[in-house]
């Protein structure tokens, strides 16, 4: 029996992001590469060969979700998918292939046929609720990311959504589209308060979420590799100028202060937007106040201070994984789709065996309640 590595890829539209698993079941190493997939198949070709080539010689196993399909390089969310997979499958070569299509399951690249497109489009954040209810059986995970966070709901290891594709998602508030990085300021806030007035933001692309938390002092650098509005540095003074354009306003360095107040009221208003989709989900469901709150993505520092806010514990994705890096820059939780996948293909990859979810070992309606 060949002992293999097992990787699992999350392609996003703007991150390529990978979890690499041992034979004896550790994640060993996190993988966060830039992807403007929107400029072309050649940024995931990029990405995917600089993870590869971070590699070591062995073999291996992948499988892979998507949320790349929707950039409008494609003509259509079917036609995102059979290219990404076709760019994959060229990518990775004769290694064994499995495409988590959601609701199905994860297949075996050769299984996958243009029936399965709609359940594959999307469907990260199946793979990382399917997993922590796999490992804690009730709760609700929160994944705050560079662009979007995902509230689901799972209880006696199923999980709960209204809503499946995107869509879906977002009439359900399941998908909120708002992260720390990308998303722009104009986005998140229409007014905020400057001293003692409230002061109309500017419907300009002048500054994104990144500048409010590096002003702020949250961000983690390393998970910011987006650029910047501007094309400017990623200095704290930068991001105070991109924030002072949104008043139609000039940076001074002796006003420094006035631009992280600014930060902090944009933070507030963040906070409130994911806090009212959570409050949406927790009267849904009749979520009581013992079930723990499930923090995953690069903004799970706002998933602790969410659980505080409404009296709920918290438990960091991270801690339902083994893992054993040298690297803990970037943790199993920051890229939860990838660590999910990778974790829960259980069974040693062999060459002779199929694999056990492409058997059909998780019925749809073992997967997702809806």
């Amino acid at each position: 029996m060949t002992q293999h590595f097992k990787i699992g890829w999350d392609i996003g539209g703007a991150h390529v992001k990978a979890a690499l698993i041992n034979p004896a079941g550790e994640i060993i190493a996190i993988f966060q590469e830039p992807c403007p997939l929107w400029k072309g198949l050649s940024h995931l070709q990029l990405a995917v060969n600089a993870i590869m080539t971070a590699l070591p010689t062995a073999a291996y196993c992948h499988a892979m979700t998507m949320t790349g399909e929707l950039v409008d390089l494609f003509a259509d969310r079917d036609d995102g998918v059979r290219q990404i997979l076709l760019t994959m499958k060229a990518l990775l070569g004769n290694d064994r292939q499995f495409i988590f299509a959601g609701k199905d399951g994860l297949l075996a690249a050769e299984q996958v046929t243009s029936a399965h497109y709609l359940a594959i489009a999307s469907a990260n954040w199946l793979a990382t609720a399917h997993f922590a209810a796999q490992k804690i059986t009730t709760g609700v995970l929160v994944d705050i990311g560079s662009t979007t966070t995902d509230i689901l709901f799972f209880n006696n290891g199923k999980v709960h959504a209204k809503g499946y594709t995107d869509y879906q998602r977002l009439a359900s508030q399941e998908l909120v589209y708002t992260g720390i990085v990308r998303t722009a300021v104009m986005a998140v806030v229409t007014h905020v308060k400057d001293g003692q007035q409230t002061v109309g933001v500017m419907a300009e692309y002048f500054a994104t979420m990144a500048d409010v938390y590096r002003l702020t002092g949250e961000l983690n650098e390393a998970h910011d590799q987006t650029e910047t509005a501007d094309g400017a540095e990623k200095t704290i003074e930068d991001s105070a100028r991109r924030l002072a354009r949104m008043l139609g306003c000039d940076f001074h360095h002796n006003e420094l202060s006035r631009w992280q107040h600014m930060a902090a009221d944009i933070r507030a208003q963040h906070v409130q937007k994911i806090q009212a989709a959570y409050q949406h989900m927790r009267a849904t469901h009749h979520i009581p106040d013992t079930c723990p709150l499930v923090g995953a993505g690069v903004g799970r520092f706002l998933v602790q201070q969410l659980a505080r806010d409404v009296g709920q514990p918290y438990r960091d994705f991270s801690e339902l994984c083994r893992y054993s890096l040298t690297d803990t820059e970037k943790m199993p939780a920051d890229c939860a789709p990838s660590a999910a996948l990778a974790c829960l293909m259980d069974n040693p990859c062999q060459d002779d065996v199929t694999n056990s979810y492409a058997a059909g070992r998780y019925p749809d309606s073992g997967l997702l309640n809806s």
